[in-house]
């Protein structure tokens, strides 16, 4: 059997993604049923991407000595705080609510959505470290070496961790998008 999880997979079996085969990504927002739902869900995840892609650039820069440590703790501290707890947010509402309800629109997809649920523990486990080395960084922010230190463990796992989102939120997208452009929004009551 094929490991699919979050860190061994490339993407979705084929068998999960059989309505991507019937809309595929290319054609979503031309798609009459392409609706406001749809796309805030996709712009949360563009903000996710981004916040990821902003504070590795943040630390690279910081490493090189391209921005001024205060200027790198607050941005962190700041976009740190908004991402992990926007993240905790978003999958909490997905696995409460939208996956228990479009999970029962087609049963050839199902097992999508426990791999998906799946993702969001290991990511959560990411999170975690996330959260520890950025508050190595800050906590270190007197020490200019424990800073420097602390600042590339933190971007490498920050690399890693932006590769494992990325790779959830274009599964995630390509297995929901089509369900919703099939069978509509789910009834949230």
């Amino acid at each position: 059997m094929t490991d699919l999880t979050l860190t061994a997979r490339t993407e979705l079996p084929d068998a999960l993604r059989v309505l991507l085969a019937e809309y595929p990504r290319i054609s979503w927002e031309h798609d009459p049923e392409f609706n406001d739902l749809i796309r805030f869900w996709l712009d949360r995840h563009l903000m996710f991407r981004r916040v990821v892609s902003e504070m590795r650039t943040d630390a690279q820069q910081m490493l090189d000595a391209k921005l001024a440590p205060p200027k790198f703790t607050s941005r962190l501290s700041r976009f740190g705080g908004m991402f992990v707890q926007g993240l905790h947010e978003h999958h909490t509402i997905e696995d409460t609510y939208y996956f228990p309800k479009l999970a029962q629109h087609d049963q050839r997809i199902e097992a999508g959505f426990d791999i998906l649920d799946k993702d969001h523990h290991e990511i959560d486990a990411q999170l975690n470290t996330f959260v520890e080395n950025a508050n190595a960084v800050l906590n270190a922010r007197d020490n200019p070496t424990h800073m420097h230190e602390n600042t590339g463990k933190f971007e490498a796992d920050l690399t890693q961790l932006e590769k494992l989102l990325d790779r959830h939120l274009n599964d995630e997208e390509e297995l929901i998008v089509p369900v919703i452009l099939k069978f509509g929004a789910p009834n949230m009551e």
